[in-house]
C-alpha cells in the first residue's frame, strides 16, 4: 500500500531524499512515519509527521533529518543530511489512518501499512 523511494549508496557527509507515496485507492493516513532496520537489529523508529502538524525524531537523526509531508498527494519525505555509516539500514515507510498519541508513534505496531522499504549505505 506504501512504495518508497530514494535509497541508495552514498558517503559519509552525503544526503539523500527519500520519498514515500500511497498506492492508488488507499485512503488518506493520519499519520506517517519512517522506521530503519540496521541488518541483526530491530526496526527502529526515525521520524514522524502527525496531520496535526508536528514533527518528532530519534535523538541520533535530530538536526541532520528533515521529515516533511504534501499534504495534496499524500506523500512523505524524508531529507537525510551529514550521513553517517551508522545510518545505514532499510528504510520503511509507515501510516495509519487512526488518531494515535505521540507516545504510540515510535512503536510499529501502532501503524497498519507498511512500504517494503529502501536500502540506505553509507560508506565509511
Amino acid at each position: 500500500q506504501l512504495v518508497e523511494s530514494g535509497g541508495g549508496l552514498v558517503p559519509t557527509g552525503g544526503s539523500l531524499r527519500l520519498s514515500c507515496a500511497p498506492s492508488a485507492g488507499t485512503v488518506r493516513a493520519n499519520t506517517m512515519a519512517w522506521f530503519r532496520q540496521a541488518p541483526g537489529k530491530e526496526r527502529q523508529f526515525v521520524a514522524v509527521y502527525r496531520s496535526i502538524g508536528t514533527t518528532a525524531y530519534t535523538d541520533s537523526v535530530k538536526g541532520r533529518f528533515t521529515i516533511s509531508r504534501d499534504n495534496a498527494a499524500n506523500t512523505v519525505n524524508l531529507q537525510m543530511n551529514s550521513l553517517k555509516p551508522e545510518d545505514t539500514a532499510v528504510y520503511y515507510c509507515a501510516a495509519t489512518k487512526r488518531g494515535i498519541i505521540l507516545s504510540e508513534t515510535r512503536t510499529p505496531g501502532s501503524y497498519d501499512s507498511w512500504g517494503r522499504g529502501t536500502q540506505v549505505t553509507v560508506s565509511s
